[in-house]
């Protein structure tokens, strides 16, 4: 399942008219490991030219900001931190969406073959949904998390709350120019959590640098390949 559903196939509603061309990434993938294509579930977010504080809503983890942690980037300061509903978002994947979709094409949802997928704000909703609903999901993606939002706080709010490792699997990955250069302090710091709290790199926890890559939807496009073969090796 992938946040920022938008940036997912149709270059139509994409940010900037370019996708994450995950389906072409995913059937190429299966075929090189032998595995059947898993389906992909792309959810828009509500934000719009009329709704310009929708997607943050969606996405921004609701619990940490609404009890007691600083919003660190002066962009985010006006949004209404009352107004985040990322908690009722997650229900509507987990119990509305996923599961109308997955009976309507005869594929039995597990938790075990389940996944949340996202960039940026979507990278941390990723984080947040796999605390939130562990049992639900099997492994989060979160590509160029949006750490500079909350900061190290952020990291600690969001890897705490975490299922024990074990019987999840984790990716964590960014570029170095542009926004996603802003990241390096608080990524290094999460690496070294993850690490503290158990996980083990290249088993369960993969934290990638991709030199030159950027905050875009190409940059995320040509990391999907590896991601998925985390996941589904």
């Amino acid at each position: 399942m992938t946040h920022d559903g938008q940036n997912i196939f149709d270059k139509r509603t994409a940010t900037r008219h370019r996708t994450w061309k995950l389906a072409q990434t995913a059937v190429r993938v299966s075929k090189e490991l032998g595995i059947p294509t898993p389906t992909i579930i792309a959810v828009f977010h509500s934000g719009s030219k009329e709704n310009a504080w929708g997607r943050a809503h969606d996405l921004a983890p609701q619990d940490p900001f609404q009890n007691g942690l600083i919003v660190a980037q002066e962009k985010y300061r006006a949004v209404n931190l009352d107004d985040l509903q990322s908690d009722a978002y997650l229900r509507e994947i987990t119990e509305e969406i996923t599961p109308t979709i997955c009976q309507s094409i005869g594929f039995n949802f597990s938790r075990e073959k389940s996944a949340l997928w996202g960039s940026s704000m979507g990278g941390l909703a990723t984080l947040y949904g796999l605390g939130r609903h562990p049992e639900k999901f099997a492994a989060g993606f979160a590509f160029s998390p949006h750490w500079v939002i909350g900061e190290n706080h952020l990291v600690d709010a969001l890897l705490n709350a975490l299922p024990k490792p074990g019987s999840h699997k984790i990716w964590m990955s960014r570029g170095t120019k542009a926004l996603d250069s802003q990241y390096q302090p608080f990524q290094e710091y999460a690496d070294q959590k993850m690490v503290a709290l158990g996980w083990k790199p290249e088993h369960d926890f993969l934290s990638m640098v991709f030199p030159k890559d950027r905050h875009n939807e190409p940059s995320w496009a040509r990391q999907s390949a590896q991601a998925l073969k985390f996941w589904l090796s």
